[in-house]
């Protein structure tokens, strides 16, 4: 059965220098309404006695063989550390964002929240995209972004691949693909504000 709230969800999938994560917060503020990013690490954190770092690391991994997303699992004692702590992370980060999403309407940015929260009414989806040189410029002056690689390009295009891979088997979806959100939206070329904006107005229109 789908969950019967009405708050207002907003999920922001976006490419890494994008200005996915600053377009979040604004829309948050904007909105006065709850944002969640690492937040949603550091609650998983404070449930599993884990250290929210390596919480990080094991999200960050590769997708585990025959493990789609599901609902409603609690975390139990691990007999195999490997295998089964990368899956209850995963499971409790799900469980977390659809608690998140019943207590208030919020902003959940990445984590496949659009799918998880894929049966809540009044969800709004937004992927955030820019071209390369955008993005690389944004990373070189803006202080959120920490990158890795021979290049900036090459490490911007790493962390596209492992989001990519990351959303993909989780989901069975395809990241990027327009279908899968209200809309897809340029920030680079746009701009954070003015993108916030249209997301805005998006939004409003869609709610009267």
């Amino acid at each position: 059965k789908g969950a019967k709230v009405m708050n207002t969800l907003i999920t922001i999938s976006r490419e890494f220098g994008s200005g996915g994560r600053e377009l979040g917060r604004r829309l948050s503020e904007l909105l006065n309404i709850a944002y969640y990013d690492q937040e949603i690490i550091t609650e998983i954190s404070r449930r599993t006695d884990l250290a929210e770092r390596y919480i990080e690391q094991v999200i960050e991994q590769k997708p585990i063989p025959a493990f789609p997303i599901h609902i409603g699992r609690s975390l139990y004692p691990l007999s195999n550390p490997i295998y089964e702590q990368r899956q209850a992370v995963m499971l409790e980060q799900n469980r977390i964002i659809r608690e998140m999403a019943k207590r208030s309407s919020c902003v959940i940015v990445g984590r496949c929240a659009d799918h998880v929260l894929r049966d809540f009414p009044n969800k709004f989806d937004f992927f955030i995209h820019g071209s390369i040189e955008d993005r690389v410029k944004r990373v070189q002056t803006c202080g959120d972004y920490v990158i890795e690689g021979k290049t900036p390009e090459a490490a911007l295009e790493k962390m596209d691949k492992q989001r990519s891979t990351y959303y993909n088997y989780y989901t069975g979806k395809v990241w990027g693909k327009c279908d899968h959100y209200d809309l897809c939206i340029n920030a680079g070329r746009l701009g954070v504000e003015y993108s916030t904006d249209i997301i805005l107005e998006y939004i409003n229109r869609l709610k009267k």
